[in-house]
């Protein structure tokens, strides 16, 4: 299987815009994972005190983790759409649902 790497044709003020883009995104995307990282042990929490999972935060937490990939999938110059702030944030019916139940192994 041959992997073929083309030269670009726009100009570098074009690459540049996009770097700068991308240098954005990676910004939210710290902040996002922080967020995530604070909601995953407030998850936990709950789960322990109450025995079941806050599904507002369950469903709030997978269209966080839709947008990270996007913001990753935009980096790493594998999508040309723009994640937000640059175009509107996922909504549910972007994203995967989550899986019914949750096992413990």
């Amino acid at each position: 299987m041959s992997t073929e790497t083309r030269a670009t044709t726009v100009n570098r003020s074009e690459i540049l815009k996009r770097l700068i883009v991308t240098l954005v995104c990676l910004i939210f995307f710290e902040v996002l994972t922080l967020i995530i990282e604070v909601a995953t042990l407030f998850q936990y929490c709950y789960l322990l005190l109450a025995k079941k999972r806050s599904e507002p935060l369950r469903r709030a937490c997978n269209g966080l983790s839709q947008y990270g990939y996007r913001i990753m999938r935009y980096a790493t110059l594998n999508d040309n759409q723009r994640p937000f702030p640059f175009a509107e944030f996922p909504g549910d019916e972007d994203c995967e649902p989550p899986a019914k139940q949750v096992q413990f192994r």
